[in-house]
């Protein structure tokens, strides 16, 4: 059994990363542990709550670690590639990533190549995001699009629905509306969800998210399209239009 004390500052995206493990798991391992805004409907983890992961869980991911250091283009001797940090072009439009010291593969996604974290893993084989070593090479994929990138989305409904936005409109939960802190108010853009393949277009009528690692607030109805209600907080493929 892996356990974990909920820290102040930690989101679900951190704890799920750092145990291995999805959110739906750990929701269901750990119902002690977890709660549900009744502000936006939004879920979170409670503080100094201990969260658990069941160990033969841990060992499988650990079995195909193993077999995907076996073949992965990650598994790169660090003797053989290029300095920690280095980025290059390769075919299709792909790069490769030398990875340094503190390097996560969702922050090298979202905060650095703007693509979905899950695609990285994907691309490269790899199970177990925590084995990254310095000196590995990435395979990075090309975004689909030109202006395509990764973003953290969460969402925000009935305690706000008929209050005004920043656009002077009053906030309707079941519109298709988005909140972003720079983004010109009425540019159109498409969100994707890369786990589901679901796709909504949408307008950017508000500003926020004010929490810090969230970059766009969905309507309650995008949420929903976009299957992100229960979980939350995910990633999303943003394209403007």
């Amino acid at each position: 059994m892996m356990d974990y004390t909920v820290q102040r500052g930690d989101t679900i995206a951190n704890v799920t990363r750092r145990l291995g493990t999805d959110w739906q798991t750990l929701k269901e391992l750990n119902p002690q542990a977890v709660g549900r805004s009744r502000v936006n409907g939004n879920w979170f983890l409670r503080e100094g709550k201990t969260v658990s992961v069941q160990q033969r869980f841990q060992t499988v991911l650990d079995a195909q670690a193993k077999q995907a250091a076996r073949t992965s283009p990650a598994a790169v001797s660090s003797s053989a590639v290029p300095a920690a940090g280095t980025t290059f072009q390769a075919r299709g439009g792909e790069r490769l990533h030398t990875v340094q010291p503190g390097d996560t593969v969702w922050e090298l996604g979202v905060k650095r190549y703007h693509v979905d974290p899950d695609a990285i893993l994907r691309l490269n084989n790899i199970t177990d995001p925590r084995r990254l070593q310095p000196g590995m090479q990435l395979r990075i994929p090309a975004a689909e699009k030109e202006g395509s990138r990764a973003v953290v989305a969460s969402w925000y409904g009935e305690y706000h629905h008929g209050r005004p936005m920043a656009n002077g409109e009053p906030y309707d939960m079941y519109g298709n509306t988005i909140a972003h802190k720079e983004m010109p108010l009425g540019t159109r853009v498409e969100l994707e969800n890369p786990r589901t393949g679901q796709v909504v277009r949408a307008v950017v009528a508000d500003r926020g998210p004010y929490v810090a690692g969230r970059e766009v607030d969905l309507s309650f109805q995008l949420a929903r399209q976009l299957s992100l209600v229960e979980q939350g907080v995910g990633t999303v493929i943003l394209r403007v239009l």
